[in-house]
């Protein structure tokens, strides 16, 4: 039997997905596995497609709707300076919206730059990892912005 994580839209749609707050319209939002930016989100469609041009225009307006509605979640929730979107499929190959808040405590050269640009070591460093303790608080926070304002 496979993991969750193995097939991420697949089990946000079986509902096995744990990491799904909230399903929307065009998607389900999804806290991040991690949270070296603290309150960073997916957004994951309602089907399994390899990019947003897969989606029919109703589905990518419903889709891109609530990519940003996941970001007033977040900008609510985190009180950062903004938000920034990305939407790549260069790893892996299927769609997902990436919603990063950016803070005025980082670092300002790196609050100018992607967040790519940190290093690859706080995707897989275990202190950057969701820890209920730690984060379900502001997890709580994004989810009941969904929940009351969608």
């Amino acid at each position: 039997m496979s993991e969750w994580y193995e097939d991420r839209i697949g089990s946000a749609i079986d509902g096995s997905n744990p990491m799904v707050m909230a399903e929307l319209e065009g998607g389900y939002a999804v806290f991040g596995d991690v949270q070296f930016l603290p309150g960073y989100c997916v957004l994951l469609p309602k089907r399994n497609v390899a990019s947003l041009n897969d989606l029919n225009i109703t589905e990518r307006t419903y889709f891109l709707r609530d990519m940003s509605i996941l970001g007033d979640a977040v900008l609510y929730a985190c009180k950062a300076k903004r938000i920034n979107y990305d939407i790549l499929g260069n790893t892996d190959n299927f769609l997902h919206a990436h919603v990063f808040p950016r803070y005025l405590t980082e670092d300002p050269q790196r609050l100018k730059k992607p967040v790519w640009l940190y290093s690859p070591d706080y995707w897989s460093n275990s202190k950057y990892s969701y820890d209920p303790q730690k984060h379900d608080q502001l997890r709580g926070k994004i989810t009941s912005y969904l929940n009351n304002n969608v």
